[in-house]
């Protein structure tokens, strides 16, 4: 796919659905590119197309399936919008460009190759008790334990947290909120062992336990004498 050279070109890469409950648009929103007037599209959509998917089908729709709705908060940056937001938006500050291939600039892989999409995001389920005091390392532990993330790293606000899959992952856990800076180093082991992390969050629901509407039965594709498919409500 070649870069949205026209409005509707946009909306075509818009509508590219990424997983089972996430499509390209989701990603795009960008308040520093929307204040400044910064265009926020991609360079090499069918990369960064591939590492959303990725960052879907491992991440995101097994927290969407668990936890219900995700607030997303900031994910994929072209590289001209993140190049801004580094040297000359404020109050916020990106990260250099170098620094987020394979992270928030989905489509460019990092030095050595590996592709990555990192997003900020907010569990309101999670959201809800963080405001009335819960540890945010509840939520970090879970997420260790259960899912193929590459590195977390929250915020003390709504329990927000940079959410990155990649390809080859670090599996690092880094705060802002206390106790702030690193609580798992790439690579090494958990302080806390399986037991203790997982009696912090034994009240958080099955993972994948939601249950949603399957197709109606009553509807079936049919091959018209034309040879034509159309849909036909029983």
């Amino acid at each position: 796919m070649r870069p949205p050279a026209s409005y509707s070109g946009l909306e075509t890469l818009g509508r590219v659905r990424l997983g089972q409950h996430f499509f390209m648009r989701d990603f795009l929103y960008s308040e520093i590119g929307n204040f400044h007037a910064v265009p926020n599209i991609p360079d090499t959509p069918d990369l960064a197309i591939a590492a959303g998917r990725g960052l879907c089908k491992h991440l995101l729709d097994p927290m969407t399936n668990t936890f219900g709705p995700l607030h997303i908060r900031s994910a994929y940056r072209s590289p001209t919008l993140n190049h801004f937001g580094a040297t000359q938006a404020k109050p916020q500050r990106c990260s250099a460009n170098e620094k987020n291939y394979a992270g928030h600039i989905w489509d460019i892989r990092d030095k050595d190759g590996h592709m990555g999409a990192c997003v900020s995001v907010v569990i309101p389920w999670f959201t809800d008790q963080y405001e009335q005091g819960r540890d945010w390392r509840d939520l970090a532990w879970w997420i260790h334990d259960h899912l193929p993330y590459s590195a977390m790293y929250f915020f003390p606000k709504l329990a927000a947290f940079n959410l990155t899959w990649h390809e080859n992952p670090a599996r690092s856990i880094h705060s802002y909120v206390a106790p702030k800076g690193t609580l798992l180093a790439a690579g090494a082991t958990p302080d806390e062992d399986t037991a203790t992390r997982a009696a912090r969050y034994a009240d958080f629901p099955e993972l994948g336990g939601i249950a949603y509407p399957e197709p109606s039965s009553s509807w079936q594709i049919q091959l018209n004498p034309g040879g034509q498919t159309e849909g036909r409500s029983q």
